[in-house]
């Protein structure tokens, strides 16, 4: 069954596209964080990002290059900030969040994990 994504990417649902090539699109998200929060996704689909071919990994990253480049020119703001989740539709996209600091993007009350992890037997667990 194609996901909600490969839907757009055929215009079975319509978008706010912001930008499109060949193999991907960018659309401005129905739910959204902030201002102009776009996805950028491959029109291919695949579910996890890190399962993708390395060089279908690149091309989306450029492409998610170029868009924030759009955004931050047609926009104004002092950057555009990117997030990689993945469990919201198993397609895999990249979120671009216009803004002038953290505040502008992050849920309301995230800061930071608290408390804090140990760091040590956490670093133990990914080193060896």
């Amino acid at each position: 069954m194609p996901t909600i994504f490969s839907r757009i990417v055929s215009g079975d649902i319509p978008s706010h596209k912001v930008w499109e090539d060949d193999k991907h699109l960018a659309f401005l998200d129905i739910n959204p964080w902030c201002e102009g929060h776009t996805l950028v996704i491959p029109k291919a689909e695949h579910a996890y990002l890190f399962d993708m071919p390395e060089s279908d990994y690149a091309a989306l990253h450029a492409a998610a290059g170029k868009v924030a480049r759009l955004l931050k020119a047609k926009l104004g703001c002092a950057r555009v900030c990117s997030m990689v989740v993945g469990y919201e539709v198993p397609h895999v996209h990249i979120h671009l969040f216009p803004s002038h600091s953290m505040k502008d993007f992050l849920p309301h009350g995230a800061t930071a994990m608290n408390p804090k992890p140990d760091f040590k037997a956490l670093l133990a667990r990914i080193t060896t």
